[in-house]
């Protein structure tokens, strides 16, 4: 009785903090506006990283999320920079449940997301992801899969670290969707390293879907349940790199699900056997990167 009143307790403080925390991240966010603005054109791309995973932290933070890092170790210079300039760079491939992936990934190495070219045109956000150096997939032409993998080989060869999210869309965290290879294809022509990175939201150690960005939701009905949420955590597990000698992208796609199905405890089905929860109707950044071509079908 006594621990249920004081979850309740603190599920109160929880909600009346809420809206504090809320004009806090709308300051932090409008801040990273005009930080990026003003002085990443003059900086580096390692200070902009680092700058990159300082924000990003501090926005997990203020939402209210607890950040744990779990898996292998992480080079310190990638963790820092996300820029190892001895490398051939690393794809992180990452299953999807929320809009806030991008920052839990970035709260823990600096990484250049792709996404669909429309996001770059969104009022703020699209400044801001612009800004961090994101790479944009002009969806319905015909030439789009060659010309972004050719961008993702540039960065690659200069020892960066780029992120897909290959289901193409987000789940609510209980399985995982087929994925989508197309954007292995540039990993495996300049010997990059291919890292499968699994990401979970939890309340007191049980698996939570409040985070989850699918179905009718919408950003600040998502937004005000992320905030409102007591004991929210995400963890982000860094796994292995792929063996090197994948023969084929559809080959180091299904190699990358396995391992993040193993290390979430979910069953990786045969990918015409999975039932998916309806996906979010904004189809994510993800869907036109991940499979560029289908997305002008």
């Amino acid at each position: 009785m006594a621990a249920l009143r004081s979850d309740r307790l603190m599920r109160w403080i929880t909600i009346l903090l809420a809206p504090l925390r809320l004009a806090v991240l709308l300051a932090h966010v409008l801040g990273g506006l005009g930080v990026a603005a003003a002085f990443f054109p003059l900086l580096s791309q390692p200070t902009r990283n680092r700058i990159n995973r300082l924000w990003s932290r501090n926005l997990l933070r203020i939402a209210g999320l607890r950040l744990r890092v779990m898996g292998e170790r992480i080079e310190a210079e990638v963790a820092s920079t996300g820029i190892a300039a001895w490398s051939s760079g690393r794809l992180l491939l990452a299953n999807h449940i929320s809009w806030i992936d991008i920052f839990s990934i970035n709260a823990v190495v600096p990484t250049r997301f792709i996404a669909k070219a429309e996001i770059g045109r969104w009022p703020l956000v699209g400044l801001l992801v612009s800004l961090a150096g994101t790479l944009y997939v002009e969806r319905g032409r015909r030439h789009a899969v060659h010309a972004i993998n050719q961008k993702v080989a540039e960065r690659l060869k200069q020892g960066e670290t780029v992120g897909v999210f290959p289901e193409g869309t987000t789940t609510d965290g209980s399985l995982l969707l087929p994925f989508h290879a197309n954007l292995v294809q540039p990993a495996l022509d300049v010997g990059g390293e291919i890292r499968p990175v699994a990401l979970r939201y939890t309340q007191r150690g049980a698996q939570t879907l409040a985070a989850a960005y699918v179905g009718d939701d919408s950003l600040v009905g998502s937004l005000w349940r992320i905030v409102t949420t007591p004991g929210l955590q995400v963890e982000v597990i860094w796994l292995p790199p792929l063996a090197a000698g994948a023969a084929t992208r559809q080959a180091a796609g299904q190699q990358a699900r396995a391992a993040i199905a193993q290390a979430l405890g979910l069953h990786a089905a045969d990918p015409a056997g999975d039932v998916s929860p309806s996906p979010h109707p904004a189809g994510t950044a993800a869907a036109a990167a991940s499979d560029p071509a289908s997305a002008s079908r």
